[in-house]
């Protein structure tokens, strides 16, 4: 059964996603130097708005335009959910928890002892802001009681979010998904740790440069309105693509860094294409994971070096947008789509001297394309690729 796409909304910090498109045609990027928290010093973000967005603030702005381009109403009942994030309502919970440096005058009903003091969280609101909540929030604004799932696969969470709702579709628990991934990750918390591991850029985000200094944190998501082609057609609906396969495995080696060789990512790949009966020779671009840090684009560049020896065209967004973590795949996807819809590439943003031998699109290009793979690479060795197709 073909799964096809009818719907997308995205947000970046480049905004929706025609300007986000037409930004990055023309090289531009959301990235600019911020000081969100005045305990940390300023650094190289993605804002959306001038403060950190809200999560749930996010999904429902990527909802609303899914849903409008898809032109479809309310309620969809027998609708399945797949919406994931890795970080999801970690900015409120740090919010919550950050009263713990404060003991409460009184008890707090419900509260849980630790050390001698309270966690004055009012009674259950911790609840509101589990992982799940965000993909429980959609389901509930669109009145859908249908499959909820909702994945957590660090930076592989968007492309591992489509697998699965195109999996509900062809295993016939429905024939409607939304599906994506959507971040708000500019948190005390996550800013801290990624600096901790010097992972993070001091001037901007430069990927697959010679002097790459690291990635740069940005927020956003993207929701697809993915359904069974005879739905699709049979409503007269906007097809931007199908989804052709996706391939999904683990290193199972390092919890920070890519598995030196690459053996488990080349697999995902391969299993990719398998699952799409198509070839290295039918692919004509590359949306890569592409983060400008060290370990990564030198993993990703041999990857693609290995498996496409004669060459693919090759682009990262992250220059334009940051890297919004789990979110990203989703993102790489509605890029590969307009860049089927379209016929053209975005430029590698960001990238001013290229550190490898790749065909790296410099800036925006008009050529045929037919099938596009987006891949991810996360945090526990996650890896995840997934091929794009015009539909005719």
């Amino acid at each position: 059964m073909d799964v096809v796409v009818t719907g997308i909304g995205l947000v970046s910090a480049l905004g929706s996603l025609e300007n986000s498109w037409k930004k990055l045609l023309a090289g531009e990027s959301g990235i600019e130097h911020h000081q969100p928290f005045l305990e940390l010093e300023p650094r190289p973000l993605a804002l959306i708005y001038p403060k950190p967005a809200d999560f749930i603030t996010l999904i429902r702005r990527v909802l609303a335009d899914a849903l409008q381009d898809a032109n479809l109403t309310l309620p969809i009942p027998d609708c399945g959910i797949a919406i994931g994030s890795s970080r999801g309502f970690q900015a409120n919970l740090e919010e919550l928890l950050t009263e713990v440096r404060r003991p409460p005058l009184t008890p707090v009903w419900g509260s849980q002892k630790q050390e001698g003091r309270e966690f004055p969280i009012p009674h259950a609101e911790f609840v509101h802001f589990l992982p799940h909540m965000g993909a429980i929030a959609v389901a509930r604004a669109i009145g859908s009681t249908g499959p909820v799932l909702a994945p957590m696969a660090a930076c592989a969470t968007g492309i591992w979010s489509i697998a699965q709702a195109v999996e509900l579709i062809q295993t016939g628990l429905c024939q409607r998904a939304i599906a994506g991934a959507v971040e708000a990750p500019i948190t005390p918390l996550t800013l801290t740790g990624f600096n901790r591991m010097g992972a993070l850029a001091t001037t901007g985000c430069y990927p697959f440069d010679r002097d790459r200094e690291g990635l740069v944190l940005g927020e956003g998501g993207a929701l697809f309105v993915l359904e069974s082609a005879d739905l699709a057609i049979g409503r007269g609906a906007q097809i931007y693509g199908r989804v052709s396969g996706f391939g999904l495995t683990n290193d199972a080696c390092y919890g920070n860094a890519p598995e030196i060789g690459g053996k488990s990512a080349i697999a995902a790949v391969n299993q990719c294409l398998k699952r799409s009966n198509l070839s290295t020779f039918d692919i004509d671009y590359i949306h890569a994971h592409g983060t400008a840090t060290g370990l990564n684009d030198q993993h990703e560049a041999l990857l693609i070096n290995k498996l496409f020896p004669f060459g693919v065209a090759v682009s990262s967004t992250k220059g334009g947008t940051g890297h919004t973590l789990g979110a990203s795949g989703a993102l790489g996807i509605a890029f590969c789509l307009m860049s089927i819809k379209q016929q053209i590439l975005l430029p590698c943003t960001g990238m001013r001297q290229p550190g490898f031998e790749l065909d790296f699109v410099r800036c925006a290009r008009s050529t045929k394309v037919r099938n596009a793979v987006g891949l991810s690479f996360g945090f526990g060795g996650q890896n995840a690729a997934i091929a794009l197709s015009q539909y005719s």
